[in-house]
Formats: structure tokens, C-alpha cells, sequence
């Protein structure tokens, strides 16, 4: 054994990598189920309408280049197939997992070619299996390829391993791998392509809507023919190899397991993991299943005689009813095991065992039996017991839990056996919980003591040898009469033979374990006779010196016959891996009531994931002997799953503690009154609420006994993952917020019309409502977290910050070409996992979630078609009508900033940023591309630039009608400047949101986080001195530390957004003179209003607002270089200069155009920030600081 997987055996070691490979690949299976994205599944319409054309399955080999033709003719489906191609490093590692197995195929093909050719010295196919090893591995190596094939279409559906397989060889060229290697993919294409398999889950979604023979007809649609015996053929090997490996198994105890289980009734269960195995392997050779009925009968009779429900890896369990449905042979050796008369003997049997072997165990685990004495003592009855409920344990639980890997989807003969067998059995699953409890404890007692007592084990056997030795040398002192017991006369034989026997216990060594076993037996066979020969029985105090000796010697015997390999034998019989879905399936609901009903009950628990925990062996064994660099992701992978699921199981307790909370929230909230720091002496007795505050400690007390429970559980190691109980409260917490809060607000920011209220009240309204949820968690958390033992108000900022974060991010990425994936978000967790809810149906915005039906909404209450913004007030006024104030600025945000925390501000900042963004890359290059390329444009363009930077501009001609030649240019573009309206106010009314929100982010920093918003003004000060002077900040550190320092600043709201400089553009003189145009084709629908001291539209109905405006004009200058600002006011300048002239040469008075123009420059430099010295350097001093007077007309 020990030769063949020798490091010097290539013969060996080779057989050893594939088999460990095998394993790996399987967990890399599992682990990517969970990583299909789900556009790949095209389960939902709206999917199959966006992605339909260019996620396609095999087809596309057919058509492939006229599909990449229609791609590229396209410009929607051009922008869906870059969306895609993100997803292209996540779609390489699921075609490395497919080369692998196809690898692994190969691989072994070769392996098993080579030792039939004489590659490997003196080792043939023969020999390799006439070694236990050897017979091992070769076994193995076939059944993990069938596992592999199996696994593979249960959880990636074949329409879905298709279409990962097509974009792969689209979007990677398809002619090598990563790592440089040639790519096979087509022998990949072939060995994986569809199969017709349909999982159970969608088969039950397929079916659930239908009744009788379309149902009937239906399922049987679902079904696929000749499987998986097609699917196994796709990759021939080696039929001797085949037949050998079959043959082997099938007759063959090639694990040795039948010394553990001697007992004949126990046979099916030693057997168990041969019978997995020669169920896969069997598929590779199914002319045995279809015709060989005699050797279907002899595999039935030994393997599958008590029992037709079986694991075949880690607990996916298969029906051999449904399995072998379609097989002749197969079909007929199992009919005469499952009969009706013998199903109900078996279940009278089994009955009768769960009876005796629930009651022994439920003495056994009672406190107190189970200790070191007992366990020496018994050691071999407790395996039996052990043995015993193991196998009624297995049988029940595969036998009355629904298979997991369904062939047929039909209510066939499979569906009658099971309900038959409920029906005989009169099956509780609570019993059957109550038993795995019991087992799983006495285990884990029993291996806590065996470790105890073989570490100790030396010290305890001299402790007991010197023990002995001073009792019989006691015994031989009394009869010599040196040390005076009652009523014993001295007897010199005795004293001399008490003495010999002393100094042969001295001699004994625990390390010549045989020679000391037959002396101890000697001695106690000598006391006993030498107590009868003697009447020594007649003393009591010799009586009992003498019992007391043989109870040492009788100690030390057990401690020398307890053999060193016996917790090895524990674990194989406690094997629990055929339990790995089950527990999921059938036990999760019983778990978490009896935590509910009694929370102590997480140890009971803890028991049985330890147990479930040892079952890690089994995948990882090979890979462990061939020293794999695997081993650590496979084991994390299987122990993570594992921890996830014992979290599942443990979240009902922060569950009830929620639903317990959720009382206390109302009671703090609504009833009870928040005590002032000073009270009336007539009024303390209202402010008491004696009741309410007694009912607030009586569910306290309620969590309190939860958390306690919960702590109770010791720090458990599962798997390579270490899991503190208070950290699994704490997670289990966190979840449970995060539950909570995610669906306040989902549920609270959703703007349905209704009757009698504007959108600005119902706006309100809800913001008020989400604040004083938000507030009643605050305040709970704040009156719990002590009982509790976590830091509740930091676990609710923390929370609270991810899931706005998360939800932002996912609306942001309608503006990304790579968008943040799922897996790839920082801020979503599997551990703690944000949930997600669909879209709204029927929403006008197309948000994802709340935020963006938040930022939306807040857009159509203050639209500048419908509002007026005035920036002395910072309030939007209703345009129509009486101008009635509709959302004052101040007052709103605080309240957003209630219901949102900082988080919420800050997110809807970042995405009113990313929506500017996308308004800019768009229609800034649409505009600068008809700038530089449109002939009508750019004529016009070189023509004006030319006139007024003439030095003698204006000529005569212009001065005389400046109005009239300006015009001539700005009615060039009437059809362009109702667009371009549009697109400059709802960039202004953007940047007039972020602006508010900087603002009231700045004003409670400074209120409520003084400290750190002067730090953070401090630390950005000194920045930026730091960069003035020209030293570079480019290193990690520095990038490092600029980017905590702004994230800082953006909760302290110390940041200016119309400062932000959003993409890098192209500078060109023709934007400041387009704008400028565009702007004087506007101002004339202005007019100034002494009363707010702001330009106002001449008409309600007139869809144009000056701030927003004004901001939007600044937003679409600040991304070009200064300059460009600068020649815009100066072509404003000019503007008003020479309209100004000809009116007072004309009329002596200036005109409303000038005057709006004038107010309009005025609010512009103050609003960009610029001094006032910028428009004095341009326009007279005189007509700046006296036009007001000079537009009025003399009487």
C-alpha cells in the first residue's frame, strides 16, 4: 500500500494528481453555481428582449458570421455585446473549469493507454488493481468523472453552459486559454453541450400550474431519454478498464469497511460508498443496466438489499426507482426487493430499532453518564450503540426525505413507494431530529474524552500503577503487623507474598502493552484467590483494599486495550456527508423552532454541525495525500458552506429577537415619552408609564435569554474556519437589519399619486415617515445593544451606510460601459447580503431601487418647467398661479438628511454626478462634433468670430441695429435651441440639488462632528498648500490618503460642485461663442424683479428658471479650460456694450435687453464665484453700478 503512492511510484503519484484533481474540479463546480450571471439564464423577459440576440447557445456555430454582422450594423446591439464582453473574466474562469474536466478526462484516458502499453514499469491495469491503493484510486478516478458529468448538468443547466461556452469563444478568440495554452474548446463544445436535463426546482415551476394529462404530458417532455447514458458516452474509455473497474467494485470490500460493521443487518451501510460508486460507474457500461440481469441481481442483493435511496457525492442523493426507471435489468432485480410485503417488513424492523436505539441513547446523553470511567469501562458498547444509530440514522434519513437529483418528473412508482413507506413507518421527522441530536452528542462527548484520555494517557496509567502498588505494599505492611489494622493478625506468607506482588506492578511499562496486559490479568486472578483462600473477605477494611486494587489494575488494563486507532473508527462510522443537502432540505425548519421554543438548544446544535463537519474528509483526502495547492480553496469552499449554513440556521434568533424588537420599537416610539431634563413634580407621574416601561423590560428580557443562549455555544472550529458565537450574533444581527432596513426603504420611498396631495407633499410625507422608522431603530438599538453585548449604534451607521452605498452603486451602473457586477461590489456580502427587489412596475424614472425613485423624484418636484428656484430663500416656488412655496430648501433636506443618515446624502449626490456625467460625455460631443464638423456650423462659426474680434467692430452698419445683427446669427439654430434648453437647465437643476445637499451636509457636520469637519477643512488646506509648492503626492500613500480625505469631505459636505470637472475635453473658441448665442437667444424671455432681486420669466408658462440656468451654463464651461469661461463673458460684455452704445445714441435710455443682460452677468459672476473685477475690466464702471437709473425714462 504504502509503495504504490510512494513519492518515487510515478505510476502511483500520477493516479493520485488526476484523482485529487477530480475532487478540486467538482468544488470549483459548486463554488461557480452561485456565480452564473443571471443574464446568462435569460429567465425573465425583459432579459431575453436585451440579451436574446447576443447571448445564443450553440446556434451560432451555424450563423456565426452573419450574427457578428448584425452585431456590428447595430449601434444598440453594439452597446449591449461591450456590456457583456465585462463579464469576460468571470466567463474565462467557468471555460477553465470546462477545459478542466474535458482535461481530466483526457488525462485519465492516458493514464489508463499507458499502463496498457508498458509505460510504467513492472505495473499493468491488472496489478494496479490487485493493490489496495491502487484499487482505490483506479475506482475513484472513473467515478469522479461521472460525479463530474452529473454535478455539472444538476447545476449549470445545458442552455446556460452553452451559451457561457459561446461568449467565451466570442469575446476571447477561442484560440487559447489565459495561461498561453492552445484552447480545445470545440472537444469542450462537444463533451458539455446540452443535454435536455431539467432541474427539479424549474421542472416544479414548469408544472405547478398545471393539472392532470397536460401535467402528465408535460413531465414527460421534462424527462430526457437515455439518461444520462448518452451524456456518459460523449467520452469513451477503455472498456476493459470499464469492465475491471465494475467488476472490482461489485465484488470486491475495497475499502475494508466490513471489519467496522460486522454485524450481517449492517452490510448496505458498509458497503455505502462502493454502492455510490458502482451506480456512477455503471452508466459507463450500461448494457449491465439494460440486459445482464443476473448481474444486476447479485449487485441488488448485496448492495441495494435493504435500502434503494443513495448519496452519490456530498449528499446528492438519488432514487435507484427513478434512476433505473429506464432500465430493463435494472428495473427487474430491484422490483423484487421492493415489494409492498417486504417495504412493510423492513418498517416494522426499523421502527422497532428507532424504539430501542432513541431511548438508549436519550440515557446515555443524560448529564453526568458519560464520563472518563464510563467511557474505559464501555468502550466497546458505545461503539456498537454508535454503529447502531449511525445505520438507522442513514436509512431513515435517505429513505424519507426526497431525493435530490430527480431523472423523472413524473408522479410515478417512485412517488407511491415513498408515500408508502411514510405510511407504514407513521413517519415524525422530529423523532428522527431527536435521534441525530442524541448520536451527534454522544459522538462528540466520547471523542472530547477519548482525545482527553489518550493525551493523558501515560500519566494515568502510572498514576493508577502507583496507586496499586500503594495499596498492595499497605496490605503487606498490615499483615507483617507494622502498621496496626483492626483485628488483623500478622501472617508473615501474606507479607512476604503482598510484597512480591508490589514489586512486579512496579515493573510494569505501558510501552510493553501485551506483557503488562497478561501480568495485570495474573495479578487480579491471584488477589481474587488469594481472597477466597484466606477468608480475607471476613475483614472489611482488607475486603475493600483489595477491591480498590483490582479497580486499578482493572483501569489500567482498559487504558492498555484502548486502542489508539479507535477515534479513526468513530469517524468513519459517524460518517455524515449523505446528510450535506438533507439538513438543508428537511431539518433547517425543525432546527430553528427548537431554538425558538428553547434557545440553550444552539448546543444540541453545535453537535450536530461538528458531526457534519467531520464529513470535510471525504473531498478532501486525495488532494491532502497528493500535497495539492487546492487544498486550501477546496476546503475553505466546503467550510464556508458549511458556516453559511449553520448562520441560516442560527438566524432565527436575531429573527425573533427583530419581531421582539419590533414591539419595543413601537413602544419607545409611539407610547412611551422621552423623559425631559426637567419635570413638573405634578407631571412625573405621566412621564413614569409604570405599565408600558414594565412591558418594555419584559421583552428585553426576552432578547436577553436569546443572546444568552446563543453565547452559550462554545467557539467551534468548522472545517478550516474558526466561528465565535458572538461573532455569529453579531453577523445574525447585522443580517437582520440589514433585512429590515433594506425593505423600510424599498417599501417607504415608493411615489404612487395620490389624491389631494402635490408630489412635494407626498415627497414629504414619506421622507417624514422613513425618518421615524430610522429613528425608532436608532433609539431601540440605543436601548438594547447592552443587552445584546454588540455595539448596536455602530452595527446601524455601518449597515445602514452599505445598503445606500450598494443601492447608489447599482444605480450608477446605467451610467457605466463596465459596470460593477454583483460578485465584484464592495459593499454586497455573502455573509451579510443585501437583498434585492425588482423595479417597481409601471415607473415612469426606470430606477433600479429606491435611491434612484428617490433622485427622480426629488427631479420632477423641482423642475424648472414647473418651479422657480430662488437662491436668497434657497426655496423652489410654484411657477403658476400665486407663486406659492413649494419646497423650501433648508427645511427638505434636513428632513432627507433624517430619514437618510449622511450616507443617503452623499449617495444621491454621487448619483445626480454620475447622471451629469452621462449628460455630458453625450451631448458635449454631439455638440462639439457639429461644432467641428457641420458646415453650416462652422461657416457661421469662422464668420461671427471673425466680425467681433475685427478691431473695428462694431462697423457702422452693426451699431446703428446691433439687436437685429446679433439676431441674424442666434435664429441660425431655432430648431437646436429648445434641446439644448432642456439639456442646460436640467444640468443646472442637478447641480443646484448637489449644491443643497453640500450644504446642509456641511451645516450638521459643523453642528454635530465639529472636530472632525475642522480637521478634514485643516488636513484639505494643507493639501493643497502641499501641491501649490509642487510637491507630488502621486505615491501609493499619497493616492491613499487624498482618497480617504475625500470621501471625509463629501460626508462634511466641504466640497464646491460646480467646481467638478466631470471629463476631459477638447478646447475650442467656438463653445464660448455657441453659448453665447444660445444665451442672449434666451435672455429676452427674462425680466428682473425688484422684489426678489432676481430675473424671473415673463410668463408662467414660459419653461425656462435663470438659476438653473445660469448653473448649467457654468457646468458645461467649468469642463473647458478657463479661457473659455472667460471669452464667454466677454462676448457677454461686448454684447452689452454694444447694445448699450446704440440705445443711449438713439434713445438716451438704456433697453430691457441690456438691463436683463447686465442683472444676467451679475448673477453669473456671483454664482461662478468671480470677483467683480472681471466684468469691470470689460464693461464701464458707469453703465455697471448705474444702469438701473440709466433704463429709466425721462418724464
Amino acid at each position: 500500500m504504502t509503495d504504490f503512492l510512494h513519492e518515487n511510484n510515478a505510476c502511483g503519484q500520477n493516479l493520485l494528481n488526476i484523482v485529487s484533481v477530480g475532487n478540486s474540479i467538482i468544488a470549483e463546480i459548486l463554488r461557480l453555481k452561485d456565480y452564473v450571471p443571471s443574464i446568462y439564464r435569460l429567465d425573465t423577459k425583459a432579459d431575453k428582449a436585451k440579451y436574446g440576440e447576443v447571448i445564443v447557445d450553440f446556434s451560432y456555430f451555424k450563423v456565426a458570421e452573419e450574427h457578428e454582422k448584425k452585431i456590428e450594423q447595430n449601434q444598440g446591439l453594439t452597446e449591449v455585446d461591450d456590456e457583456v464582453r465585462t463579464h469576460l473574466p468571470l466567463i474565462t474562469r467557468f471555460y477553465l473549469a470546462f477545459q478542466s474536466i474535458h482535461h481530466y478526462a483526457t488525462d485519465l484516458k492516458q493514464y489508463i493507454e499507458e499502463l496498457n502499453s508498458g509505460y510504467y514499469i513492472q505495473q499493468t491495469l491488472e496489478t494496479v488493481l490487485q493493490d489496495e491503493e491502487g484499487r482505490q484510486l483506479l475506482c475513484e478516478s472513473l467515478y469522479l468523472f461521472g460525479v463530474i458529468l452529473l454535478l455539472l448538468d444538476f447545476h449549470l443547466p445545458g442552455d446556460v453552459r452553452e451559451r457561457l461556452l459561446i461568449s467565451y469563444y466570442r469575446y476571447s478568440g477561442g484560440e487559447s486559454t489565459p495561461g498561453g495554452d492552445e484552447s480545445n474548446i470545440h472537444d469542450v463544445c462537444l463533451l458539455l453541450r446540452s443535454t435536455g436535463y431539467v432541474h427539479p426546482a424549474q421542472a416544479s415551476q414548469i408544472l405547478a400550474p398545471l393539472t392532470g394529462k397536460q401535467a402528465t404530458a408535460t413531465a414527460e417532455k421534462l424527462s430526457v431519454p437515455k439518461y444520462p447514458e448518452a451524456y456518459f458516452s460523449r467520452f469513451r474509455f477503455d472498456d476493459d478498464f470499464v469492465d475491471l473497474v465494475v467488476a472490482r467494485i461489485r465484488c470486491d470490500d475495497i475499502y475494508n469497511q466490513l471489519t467496522l460493521y460486522p454485524h450481517p443487518a449492517h452490510r448496505s451501510t458498509a458497503l455505502s460508498t462502493q454502492a455510490a460508486m458502482l451506480y456512477v460507474c455503471l452508466y459507463f457500461c450500461p448494457k449491465v443496466l439494460h440486459s445482464q440481469g443476473s448481474q444486476m441481481r447479485e449487485i441488488v442483493d448485496k448492495f441495494f438489499c435493504d435500502n434503494w435511496c443513495l448519496s452519490v457525492y456530498m449528499g446528492v442523493t438519488v432514487n435507484l426507482v427513478d434512476a433505473w426507471q429506464d432500465f430493463p435489468a435494472a428495473r427487474s432485480a430491484l422490483s423484487n426487493i421492493i415489494s409492498r410485503e417486504t417495504i412493510k417488513f423492513l418498517c416494522q424492523q426499523q421502527n422497532e430499532q428507532l424504539a430501542k436505539i432513541h431511548q438508549r441513547t436519550q440515557d446515555i446523553c443524560q448529564e453526568g453518564v458519560l464520563c472518563d470511567d464510563f467511557v474505559l469501562e464501555h468502550a466497546n458498547k458505545i461503539i456498537l450503540l454508535m454503529r447502531q444509530s449511525n445505520v438507522l440514522l442513514r436509512w431513515y434519513s435517505l429513505h424519507t426525505s426526497k431525493e435530490v437529483f430527480v431523472f423523472h418528473h413524473t408522479t410515478g412508482a417512485a412517488e407511491k413507494i415513498y408515500q408508502l413507506l411514510l405510511e407504514e413507518l407513521q413517519f415524525d421527522r422530529k423523532a428522527l431530529y431527536q435521534l441525530m441530536i442524541n448520536c451527534s452528542q454522544m459522538e462528540l462527548r466520547v471523542k472530547e474524552l477519548l482525545t482527553e484520555i489518550l493525551q493523558s494517557r501515560d500519566s494515568r496509567w502510572v498514576k493508577c500503577r502507583e496507586e496499586a502498588v500503594q495499596r498492595v505494599l499497605e496490605l503487606s505492611e498490615a499483615f507483617d503487623g507494622s502498621r496496626p489494622l483492626a483485628k488483623i493478625e500478622p501472617n508473615t506468607q501474606l507479607q512476604q507474598w503482598f510484597g512480591e506482588v508490589a514489586a512486579r506492578l512496579k515493573k510494569l511499562e505501558l510501552s510493553r502493552a501485551q506483557k503488562s496486559g497478561r501480568m495485570i490479568i495474573q495479578v487480579m486472578q491471584a488477589l481474587d484467590e488469594v481472597q477466597e483462600y484466606h477468608n480475607l473477605h471476613a475483614n472489611m477494611l482488607v475486603k475493600q483494599q483489595l477491591q480498590e486494587t483490582r479497580d486499578m489494575l482493572n483501569r489500567m488494563a482498559q487504558i492498555i486495550y484502548l486502542k489508539e486507532d479507535i477515534e479513526i473508527h468513530i469517524q468513519m462510522i459517524s460518517d455524515f456527508s449523505y446528510a450535506w443537502h438533507l439538513l438543508r432540505q428537511d431539518f433547517m425548519p425543525i432546527m430553528q423552532d427548537h431554538i425558538k421554543r428553547q434557545p440553550h438548544a444552539v448546543i444540541d446544535i453545535r453537535a450536530i454541525f461538528l458531526k457534519l463537519a467531520s464529513t470535510l474528509e471525504v473531498p478532501l483526502m486525495r488532494i491532502n495525500q497528493a500535497r495539492s495547492e487546492d487544498l486550501a480553496s477546496v476546503s475553505n469552499y466546503y467550510s464556508t458552506e458549511l458556516a453559511n449554513f449553520l448562520r441560516n440556521v442560527l438566524q432565527i434568533v436575531p429573527e425573533t429577537m427583530f419581531s421582539i424588537l419590533a414591539d419595543i420599537i413601537h413602544l419607545l416610539t409611539n407610547v412611551i415619552k422621552e423623559f425631559p431634563t426637567r419635570v413638573e413634580k405634578e407631571k412625573l407621574k405621566e412621564y413614569a408609564q409604570f405599565e408600558e416601561r414594565a412591558k418594555v423590560a419584559q421583552l428585553t428580557n426576552s432578547i436577553a435569554v436569546f443572546t444568552k443562549g446563543i453565547l452559550m455555544m462554545k467557539t467551534t472550529l468548522v472545517g478550516v474556519l474558526k466561528l465565535d458565537p458572538k461573532q455569529l450574533l453579531e453577523d445574525g444581527i447585522r443580517k437582520e437589519l440589514v433585512n429590515h432596513l433594506a425593505e423600510a426603504y424599498n417599501l417607504g420611498l415608493v411615489f404612487a399619486p395620490e389624491k389631494g396631495k402635490s408630489p412635494v407633499q407626498l415627497l414629504q410625507q414619506k421622507l417624514e415617515a422613513l425618518g421615524k422608522t430610522i429613528e425608532g431603530y436608532r433609539r431601540s438599538f440605543e436601548y438594547i445593544e447592552d443587552y445584546l453585548r454588540v455595539q448596536g449604534l455602530r452595527i446601524l451607521l455601518e449597515e445602514t451606510q452599505r445598503i445606500i452605498n450598494y443601492n447608489v452603486e447599482k444605480e450608477c451602473n446605467a451610467f457605466l460601459k463596465n459596470k460593477v457586477q454583483e460578485w465584484q461590489s464592495e459593499y454586497q456580502s455573502q455573509i451579510i447580503p443585501i437583498p434585492n427587489f425588482p423595479p417597481l412596475q409601471g415607473d415612469s424614472s426606470n430606477s433600479n431601487n429606491f435611491i434612484g425613485r428617490l433622485a427622480h423624484e426629488i427631479l420632477r418636484c423641482t423642475e424648472p418647467k414647473n418651479t422657480i428656484y430662488l437662491s436668497l430663500k434657497n426655496t423652489w416656488y410654484e411657477k403658476k398661479g400665486s407663486h406659492s412655496k413649494i419646497l423650501a430648501g433648508s427645511d427638505f433636506f434636513g428632513m432627507l438628511r433624517e430619514a437618510l443618515a449622511p450616507a443617503g446624502m452623499v449617495g444621491l449626490e454621487r448619483l445626480y454626478a454620475h447622471m451629469l456625467a452621462d449628460d455630458l460625455r453625450r451631448n458635449l460631443e454631439r455638440l462639439q462634433r457639429n461644432l467641428t464638423t457641420d458646415r453650416m456650423w462652422v461657416d457661421a462659426m469662422a464668420s461671427l468670430t471673425k466680425e467681433l474680434e475685427a478691431r473695428d467692430f462694431p462697423p457702422p452698419e452693426v451699431a446703428k441695429q446691433p439687436l437685429k445683427y446679433y439676431q441674424g446669427y442666434t435664429q441660425r439654430w431655432l430648431k437646436v435651441w429648445p434641446t439644448l434648453l432642456d439639456w442646460v437647465l436640467s444640468m443646472g437643476q442637478k447641480q443646484l440639488l448637489r449644491q443643497q445637499i453640500a450644504g446642509e451636509l456641511n451645516f450638521s457636520s459643523k453642528c454635530e462632528a465639529k472636530l472632525l469637519a475642522n480637521t478634514a477643512d485643516t488636513m484639505n488646506r494643507a493639501l493643497m498648500l502641499e501641491l501649490s509648492l509642487g510637491n507630488h503626492l502621486c505615491n501609493e500613500e499619497g493616492v491613499s490618503m487624498l482618497t480617504e480625505l475625500q470621501d471625509i469631505l463629501l460626508y462634511t459636505g466641504n466640497y464646491e460642485p460646480l467646481e467638478q470637472v466631470f471629463l476631459v475635453t477638447k478646447n475650442t473658441h467656438s463653445v464660448s461663442l455657441f453659448l453665447f448665442l444660445f444665451t442672449i437667444a434666451h435672455l429676452g424671455r427674462l425680466q428682473h424683479s425688484p422684489n426678489v432681486d432676481c430675473l424671473l420669466p415673463k410668463t408662467a408658462k414660459d419653461a425656462i428658471d435663470c438659476v438653473p440656468f445660469i448653473v448649467g451654463l457654468l457646468t458645461i464651461l467649468q469642463q473647458f479650460h478657463m479661457n473659455v469661461k472667460m471669452l464667454y463673458i466677454s462676448y457677454m460684455s461686448q454684447y452689452v456694450v454694444t447694445v448699450s452704445e446704440a440705445q443711449l445714441t438713439d434713445n438716451k435710455v438704456l433697453g430691457p435687453d441690456v438691463v436683463t443682460s447686465l442683472h444676467f452677468l451679475q448673477e453669473f459672476i456671483h454664482i461662478a464665484g468671480l470677483p467683480l473685477k472681471v466684468l469691470q475690466q470689460r464693461i464701464p464702471n458707469i453703465l455697471l453700478s448705474e444702469f438701473e437709473y440709466m433704463a429709466t425714462p425721462f418724464k
